[in-house]
């Protein structure tokens, strides 16, 4: 297709977007009846993310394929900018809203249950309850005793040990991709390989000492997702962003299997690796934010 800025090469149609599509409704549909119990949800759960994983194989080789033919010019390639960009604040929005939600249930809807401000009415239904973060009980647990308690926390997480080895992790492992970043834009080849690779092995095991916490959290300090809204909150915010570093931790593994098994990317063609670093520097500052609101201020 030509253009002002020259020829643009547009794709020829393709059914894999319907494919990720479905691949992704079953790995959300299978999560929800997993978390619910259904004994079928872990099953459709693994199915819809092996399709959508091999959707993303697919598609991702054949964008590959056309960039070494030649084929995306530099518009299509700030075509992809862009794509990342709103990609990136998509999830910046997603984020957002499980943030509000946590400020909104501490600020307002705790102080009001405690009797506070306009909202001081509910103080005659639930005379006892005390308003207080981490919220170990409920106002019917206040009311009725502890034989109507809702399973909850004996104490709430806390911020040292396990998330701020994490913290650390993740903000060195930022410092190690933009080293690589600066590596590949200089041609030096086994030193971008080497701060790539460093940085994926702390991605990795941000997500072991992750799954040590939710151990630690069930089975030590009875903090489960059952445990009331702190304890949704605390899984709600915390999972995501797990799953979101899984994600970026696998984006720079293919990055660093492009670079080291097929010599991919040169100092001024990267943008496969860019937009990867750019992914991966929006989870740490997401975690930096879980690491004040959650682990700090709100234990």
């Amino acid at each position: 297709m030509a253009s002002e800025q020259g020829t643009y090469y547009v794709p020829e149609q393709s059914k894999l977007p319907i494919f990720a599509s479905l691949g992704l409704f079953l790995t959300v549909y299978g999560a929800a009846n997993w978390m619910n119990g259904n004994d079928i949800g872990p099953s459709i759960f693994f199915c819809g993310s092996l399709l959508f994983a091999f959707v993303l194989w697919t598609w991702f080789s054949t964008v590959i394929s056309e960039n070494m033919a030649g084929m995306n010019d530099a518009q299509l390639k700030r075509s992809y900018v862009w794509g990342m960009g709103w990609f990136i604040f998509s999830e910046v929005m997603f984020f957002a809203a499980f943030f509000g939600a946590l400020y909104y249930i501490r600020a307002f809807s705790v102080p009001w249950l405690g009797g506070e401000g306009e909202r001081g009415s509910s103080n005659m239904l639930w005379g006892s309850f005390e308003a207080a973060w981490p919220l170990m009980t409920t106002p019917d647990a206040a009311l009725n005793g502890e034989a109507a308690r809702v399973t909850g926390p004996e104490q709430s997480m806390g911020w040292q040990g396990l998330p701020l080895y994490n913290t650390i992790i993740l903000l060195t492992s930022s410092v190690t991709v933009h080293f690589a970043h600066t590596a590949l834009k200089s041609d030096k080849r086994k030193a971008f390989n080497y701060w790539l690779g460093a940085s994926v092995l702390m991605g990795i095991v941000f997500l072991i000492l992750q799954v040590e916490e939710y151990i630690h959290a069930y089975n030590e300090l009875g903090l489960t997702l059952d445990s009331g809204v702190y304890g949704t909150t605390f899984f709600m915010l915390t999972g995501f962003h797990g799953a979101h570093v899984t994600l970026g931790t696998f984006m720079l593994l293919v990055m660093w299997c492009r670079s080291v098994f097929k010599g991919h990317f040169t100092a001024d063609d990267h943008f496969g690796f860019e937009s990867a670093s750019w992914y991966w520097h929006f989870v740490d500052v997401v975690w930096v934010g879980l690491f004040i609101f959650v682990y700090i201020l709100g234990s």
